[in-house]
């Protein structure tokens, strides 16, 4: 009787391999959906702040919201030739894709740095630009700094 009593605990207190299954399913089910959710928020977050820089540098809100002609925009405020967003197709490009991410990383870097000028903004918050951008687009957007652009006259004459 005593045998019984400890086979009866024994089985019902092991998991069986579907329960584990099912726990590690539900638990990475549940981090991607945290993930995803934060990405939303991020993204959502980075197209608000664009929609208000894009409108104090002259342009429409609403071109924040459409792929690949709001990083052309993004060029055109920043100084820079929105032609420059033809780049992306070299990435589709077997072996030129390489040297095209290369292009596209130097690119980004100057574009950020450029709206930055354009901004006149601090030092700390062009870095700021570079780590956290939708951060940032939010300070801009919202906050006091106005945009200046780049007069190519004034520019020579310096």
């Amino acid at each position: 009787m005593n045998y019984n009593y400890a086979r009866a605990l024994d089985s019902s207190s092991a998991l069986s391999s579907s329960s584990i299954s099912d726990v590690a399913i539900a638990a990475i089910a549940g981090i991607l959906g945290f993930v995803i959710l934060v990405a939303s928020i991020i993204v959502i977050m980075q197209i608000i702040g664009m929609w208000k820089v894009f409108t104090k540098a002259g342009e429409k809100g609403w071109k924040a919201i459409i792929p690949f002609y709001n990083i052309a925009m993004l060029y055109k405020i920043s100084g820079m030739s929105p032609y420059l967003v033809f780049v992306y197709i070299g990435l589709f490009i077997p072996f030129i894709n390489f040297f095209a991410s290369l292009a596209l990383a130097i690119i980004t870097l100057y574009q950020k740095v450029n709206l930055m000028k354009a901004f006149k903004a601090s030092t700390g918050l062009t870095v700021a630009m570079l780590m956290v951008p939708f951060v940032t687009y939010l300070i801009l957007g919202f906050g006091e700094s106005e945009y200046f652009g780049f007069d190519e006259k004034a520019t020579v004459e310096e």
